[in-house]
């Protein structure tokens, strides 16, 4: 039988350091957040926009 405390998912606090639990959380907060559309419409604007260089018409000669 195994111990409830060896939940793999679940560092133990004495293992892991303020710093890395506090990257962790950023970590999952990070990933928690919505993410833009893929696909479809979207993806066919976000291709259709100018290029970088073709919005300062004075950066060419």
């Amino acid at each position: 039988m195994t111990d409830p405390n060896d939940d793999p998912q679940l560092p133990e606090a004495s293992t892991e350091s303020p710093v890395q639990r506090a990257l962790r959380l950023k970590k999952a907060a990070i990933d928690a957040r919505e993410k833009p559309p893929r696909g479809g419409r979207f993806q066919r604007e976000q291709a259709a926009r100018i290029a970088t260089g073709k919005s300062k018409p004075w950066m060419s000669r």
